[in-house]
C-alpha cells in the first residue's frame, strides 16, 4: 500500500502511542495542545531514559520524525525504546512497529525492536509481522481521521486517566 507512504501521514511514535492509550489525548498533542511538561510521571519517564544505558547514543532522529532512544547496529539493527512500566505495554508494541515499519519503508530491513523496562529489569522483543504492518496501516488512517477533526474525540474513562497530564482538560467541570 504505497498510499501509506504520504508523508503527511507519517506521524511521532508518541501520536502512535497515544492513539492506543487515548485518542483523545492523541487528539490534544497533535493540535499542539502539550501538557506533558506539567506532569511528575512524564518527567520521571524522562528521567529513567536519560539516567539508563548511559553508554548508547541517545535520542537518534530519523527524518525529524522518528526519535528513537537508541539503536544497536549488528547483523540485526536493533530498535531501543525505554519505558518506565508496562501498564500500557500494548501501547509500547505499536510504537516500535511503527518504527519498524517506519524503517522498512525506508528500505532498512533486517531490524527488529526492543522495548526496556529498566525499572523491572525487563526487556521484550517485538518483530515486524505482516499482520503487525496491517495493523499499523489501519492506525494510521484512523490517526489521520482523528487529527484532522477541528474538535478532539469524547474521552473515554480508563484506569488511569488520574494520572494523565490532560485529565484537566478531558474531566473537569
Amino acid at each position: 500500500m504505497d498510499a501509506i507512504i504520504n508523508p503527511h501521514m507519517f506521524y511521532t511514535g508518541t501520536q502512535i502511542n497515544y492513539f492506543f492509550v487515548c485518542q483523545t489525548e492523541l487528539w490534544f498533542f497533535s493540535h499542539f495542545i502539550s501538557m506533558e511538561s506539567n506532569s511528575d510521571l512524564v518527567a520521571i519517564g524522562r528521567l529513567i531514559d536519560d539516567s539508563t544505558y548511559e553508554r548508547e547514543k541517545k535520542n537518534e532522529l530519523i527524518d525529524n520524525k522518528i526519535a528513537i532512544d537508541f539503536i544497536r547496529k549488528g547483523d540485526v539493527i536493533e530498535i531501543h525504546e525505554v519505558k518506565k512500566s508496562p501498564k500500557v505495554e500494548r501501547a509500547h508494541e505499536m510504537q516500535v512497529l511503527y518504527y519498524l515499519y517506519f524503517l522498512k519503508k525506508k528500505g532498512v530491513v533486517n531490524t527488529r525492536a526492543i522495548i526496556n523496562y529498566p525499572l523491572i529489569r525487563r526487556i521484550k522483543e517485538v518483530v515486524l509481522t505482516e499482520e503487525y504492518e496491517k495493523e499499523i496501516e489501519d492506525a494510521l488512517k484512523k490517526i489521520n481521521e482523528i487529527v484532522s477533526n477541528p474538535t478532539p474525540p469524547e474521552p473515554v474513562r480508563k484506569s488511569y486517566c488520574k494520572k494523565c497530564s490532560y485529565y484537566e482538560l478531558c474531566w473537569s467541570d
